[in-house]
């Protein structure tokens, strides 16, 4: 039966709460709504949206997140990201801001919730795991780049139809050129610089409200001296009001067509929501509870549809600011979603003194700020494969479909795991002289025995990994097939199924028809309850299983052919010092 804090989690912090952690909160709070203003009108111009899209975004769901997740800082609403992949959905089924893309906007607003919702009722919070890291960066390059190209007319001041990749904007781009306005041009120019000289030297301040304020200043002088007709366009009026009411219900055969949608958008905001979530949690010394979590950001997108909010998931850096900033509890993300529904009333109209190019410019601070050059580099650098994932990721974002691009890097993540893991690493080891105690090495320079092999196995002995074992068991016996003794060390076997078990004891009995045998090493008990349960060890023998190297290797010795190694004059082990060399040798 679920516990009362389960289903109103909010009961777990309120004792939390003081005159003093308000205070903070508030503080934390107020510094978070002046910063979504901004980001809340650039985030639903990529989105498709009507820039006020953004700010309904940033008010319920916030809230509603705060009050049913389980993470103390993180703060939802509007991102980069899920604005992107809204659009990719959502373009090539209605015309960006027109009614029907709304309602498919808010459609599918609901349905991710639900999903998530669904996804923590049923403890299914792992299910993110399978996102890998190389996954995310190529995603968020190819998003960047996206978002980067569909402002560039804007930036440019050309007026130019949507096109649906990104390749065919920047070619439609590159045709029109030399019809570049200039005022534009200059307005865009002075915000990204105005929004990097304040990230530089004003931390402390918002440096994109600061690039705002300066490109609207910048269009406000070129009126001024230039007077009319400069040719600059602005932002639509944003009306001020609280968010309305909605209905985000589209015909049954939208849902279908959606669904595949709505699992990758789920996906990647759970991704992106719980990662920043944990993240703070490591900071603060919090526990975090990521099924809650999961309930959190469903609850505030279900809610959220209905109150004209689009997908809204845990921003990173308002998520970090609001921690910086000194917020104690979920108080501060609450008190950000009711006070930026006080500024929208207040500020709304100033919005539509802000130029289409300024609004470019700050789009174009926030794709960099995507690109994740720190962590390109070391993906480039330390994993093919995980290289593979990005760029494959990367591509598909630019030039096939967004929400296909995470779905296609998972895919391709697992396949590399699984293929990665039907090839566990298996070595030969031998005692080596120079080292204490004469440990066990893999340099292929020191002698073997002639009559008895050692190998390594690292990895899970599954069904997928049986056929590499046993090739590279088979090469080493065309090797030296005298060595009809195998000793395998298995301490690095973590697992072995049915068909693993099944080929040890095909192995064992294989063996004993050439004369020799099988015998495990340090295999670990969960290893060997399966062995012991299937009766796999009749095959493979109880006195063939050790824990000492001294006594496997004794035991081993015993039951090599004498005849050979007293002959041999390798003497790989101690134990054959006792075996006296024959008279001729």
């Amino acid at each position: 039966m679920l516990s009362i804090d389960k289903l109103v989690p909010f009961l777990r912090w309120k004792r939390r709460i003081s005159r003093e952690t308000l205070r903070h909160d508030l503080l934390a709070g107020l510094t978070g709504a002046i910063v979504v203003l901004p980001q809340g009108v650039a985030f639903a111009t990529i989105a498709g949206l009507p820039p006020q899209y953004g700010l309904y975004a940033g008010m319920i769901p916030a809230i509603i997140a705060a009050l049913f997740g389980s993470s103390w800082h993180l703060v939802s609403g509007p991102t980069t990201a899920a604005s992107i992949v809204l659009f990719s959905v959502l373009s090539a089924r209605a015309l960006p801001g027109s009614a029907e893309y709304v309602q498919l906007a808010l459609t599918l607003t609901l349905m991710v919730g639900a999903i998530q919702l669904a996804l923590g009722t049923l403890r299914l919070g792992a299910l993110i795991n399978f996102i890998s890291h190389s996954v995310i960066v190529g995603f968020t390059a190819g998003a960047a780049l996206l978002i980067a190209a569909s402002q560039l007319g804007h930036f440019l001041g050309l007026h130019l139809a949507r096109e649906p990749s990104a390749y065919q904007t920047l070619s439609a781009i590159a045709g029109d050129l030399p019809d570049t306005h200039f005022y534009s041009l200059l307005v865009g120019s002075v915000t990204i610089a105005a929004g990097l000289v304040a990230k530089r030297y004003l931390a402390a301040i918002p440096n994109m409200l600061l690039a705002m304020l300066a490109g609207g200043l910048c269009a406000a002088l070129i009126e001024l001296i230039a007077g009319a007709g400069t040719g600059l366009s602005y932002v639509p009026t944003i009306p001020a009001a609280l968010p309305p009411l909605s209905m985000p219900l589209a015909p049954f055969d939208a849902f279908i067509s959606l669904a595949p949608a709505a699992v990758a958008v789920t996906l990647f905001a759970l991704t992106e929501a719980v990662g920043i979530a944990r993240s703070l949690a490591i900071r603060s010394g919090q526990h975090l509870d990521g099924n809650q979590e999961f309930i959190g950001q469903g609850l505030s997108n279900i809610v959220g549809s209905f109150f004209s909010s689009y997908v809204a998931t845990g921003s990173f850096n308002r998520s970090a600011l609001n921690y910086q900033s000194g917020a104690r509890t979920p108080v501060a993300a609450i008190l950000a979603g009711v006070l930026l529904m006080g500024l929208v009333l207040v500020v709304a109209p100033l919005v539509s003194y802000l130029p289409t190019a300024a609004m470019a410019g700050l789009l174009f601070l926030v794709a960099w700020g995507l690109v994740d050059t720190h962590h390109i580099r070391k993906i480039l650098k330390s994993s093919r494969p995980e290289t593979l994932v990005m760029l494959t990721t990367f591509a598909t974002a630019v030039f096939v479909d967004l929400e296909f691009a995470i779905l296609l890097g998972v895919i391709l993540s697992l396949f590399l795991y699984l293929l990665d893991a039907t090839r566990p690493r298996i070595i030969s080891r031998v005692p080596d002289p120079r080292l204490p105690k004469r440990e066990f090495n893999t340099d292929p320079a020191l002698p073997e025995c002639p009559q008895f092999k050692m190998v390594r196995l690292d990895g899970s002995l599954f069904f997928g990994a049986v056929h590499h074992v046993q090739k590279m068991l088979r090469i080493f016996e065309q090797r030296n097939p005298e060595q009809k003794h195998l000793m395998i060390l298995a301490s690095g076997v973590n697992t072995v199924d049915v068909s693993g078990a099944e080929f040890l004891a095909q192995e064992a009995r294989y063996r004993r028809a050439l004369g020799g045998s099988i015998y495990l090493y340090r295999a670990k008990e969960g290893v060997l309850s399966l062995l012991r349960a299937g009766g796999y060890l009749q095959d493979i023998g109880e006195d063939n299983l050790f824990r000492s190297k001294q006594q496997a290797i004794a035991h081993v010795i015993s039951k090599l052919d004498h005849d050979v190694c007293r002959n041999c004059t390798k003497r790989i082990f101690t134990e054959c010092e006792s075996l006296a060399p024959h008279p001729a040798c």
